[in-house]
């Protein structure tokens, strides 16, 4: 039944800019997270003044797991220009303010725009401090972590929850 419900997930491909530094977490298990917040606006060419402007900026929350958690936390930085492609998700809350909605995009690839400048481009496997290990329950290593910090959470789909939660109250 699991294939069924994956073949109705909402996948989709973004373009647009790192908004916040990448923030690394390890779940008790050591399942690996890395979120940023995704800034993505769309251009248009306004015929009546002869120019192109702005129009809505949409933001999403970019969570990865596991060796590639570590790949884009070493890889991607405020204020760079990406593409993202994943599975969309909604999470939805009560703020003070009302309710709120989050855009998450649970991504399968993450890269640089390279319409926007140039990169250059290391394999994961050539380097141990990219190796996921966590099926060995270890305790993460120094390696690649970049201040990785503990937290509490019982699956994948709840791992950061809360802090990613506090991430987006605080960025609206």
């Amino acid at each position: 039944m699991e294939e069924e419900d994956d073949m109705n997930d909402l996948t989709m491909t973004v373009t647009g800019w790192v908004a916040t530094e990448p923030r690394h977490v390890v779940g008790p298990t050591g399942t690996r997270l890395t979120s940023f917040r995704l800034a993505s606006t769309s251009r248009y060419f306004d015929r009546d003044k002869g120019v192109w402007a702005d129009g809505n900026t949409e933001w999403f929350t970019v969570r990865t797991f596991r060796s590639a958690a570590i790949t884009v936390m070493n890889s991607i930085e405020k204020g760079q220009p990406v593409v993202v492609q994943g599975r969309l998700r909604t999470h939805q809350w009560d703020a003070d303010s009302g309710p709120r909605t989050d855009l998450v995009i649970d991504a399968a690839s993450v890269g640089h725009d390279l319409t926007k400048g140039v990169a250059t481009f290391t394999r994961a496997t050539a380097d141990a401090s990219l190796v996921d290990d966590t099926s060995s329950g270890d305790a993460p290593s120094e390696g690649g972590d970049h201040d990785a910090q503990p937290i509490e959470a019982e699956s994948e789909a709840e791992v950061g929850a809360d802090d990613l939660l506090e991430e987006v109250v605080a960025a609206a």
